[in-house]
């Protein structure tokens, strides 16, 4: 927990091109895993490490991100009507988790340009950034881990996660250094996409950001890189090289919903673990596999 409240940044303005066609209507953040969207998944991360002060960044087509945060007096009044009092305290609970603002993008230019329409409302603080299709599993913390680093040396956190240097391409990579805490490492220099030969290791960023403010100045005259975009790749880079940035290292259980096969992998994960849903799932699962 952290002790001296922060808030959250959870960019969502993304036009969720990969799970075309299920995304040209719905936001890529609101697909559901099991029975709750990706984003709450999110939010209630932010919540049980303190934070309850929550911005989310919206892009076009995305007001169903603040309609599902928002109540819905009369789909509670009948459900109150109807008895269902399980379903109506699955309904109240995403409206009542924490006090969440929303801000719009406008023009989609990419993770940096996000961060920064955040301004604003972070003002001179340390601030948190989730990536919503990066579900981080509630039995494996990371956040506060993040948050306790960044308390400790007043530096800027970023979470990595080594991954097949076959998939390094897929991610920002960061050269490191160990420290005393081998789940903590020095952040020497940071590269956005690299193929694997010009990787400078096989430690990858993932969707968790403890931001210092210093990030927005940076952010402000950081000119468009890969893809054309305004990446927080290279902002962190700069920071790296100037004030120092951390790295905790994550080795729990990650779900990236952001692809189309880790997606499905993600439901039947969290499915299968869950009291309700795993002793009739589990079975299935073992059955279907030995058929393939």
């Amino acid at each position: 927990m952290a002790s001296t409240p922060i808030k959250a940044v959870i960019p969502a303005a993304g036009l969720g091109t990969r799970f075309l066609p299920a995304t040209k209507a719905m936001p890529k953040e609101m697909l559901p895993v099991v029975d709750k969207p990706a984003i709450q998944y999110v939010v209630e991360e932010a919540v049980a490490a303190g934070v309850d002060d929550i911005l989310i960044i919206l892009g076009r087509n995305k007001n169903n991100i603040s309609n599902h945060f928002d109540s819905v007096p009369e789909l509670e009044q009948k459900l109150s009507d109807k008895g269902d009092h399980e379903k109506l305290r699955h309904v109240q609970a995403s409206s009542e988790l924490a006090d969440i603002h929303f801000v719009r993008q406008g023009e989609p230019r990419g993770l940096g340009h996000a961060v920064y329409r955040a301004r604003n409302h972070i003002g001179d603080s340390t601030f948190a950034v989730m990536l919503g299709d990066d579900l981080i599993d509630e039995r494996d913390p990371l956040l506060p881990k993040m948050l306790a680093e960044n308390e400790r040396t007043g530096l800027t956190v970023i979470a990595l996660m080594e991954v097949d240097p076959e998939h390094v391409h897929l991610y920002g990579v960061a050269s490191v250094e160990p420290t005393d805490d081998p789940d903590v490492v020095r952040v020497t220099g940071l590269v956005e996409k690299p193929k694997r030969e010009d990787a400078p290791s096989n430690y990858a960023v993932i969707g968790r950001y403890v931001l210092t403010p210093q990030v927005f100045d940076i952010l402000e005259r950081t000119a468009p890189g890969k893809g054309g975009e305004i990446q927080l790749t290279d902002a962190l880079q700069e920071l790296a090289v100037t004030d120092g940035v951390l790295g905790v290292v994550f080795r729990g259980r990650r779900y990236d919903t952001g692809d189309k096969v880790d997606y499905i992998k993600a439901i039947v994960q969290l499915a299968s673990d869950r009291d309700d849903l795993g002793p009739a799932l589990r079975p299935w699962l073992k059955d279907f596999a030995a058929q393939l």
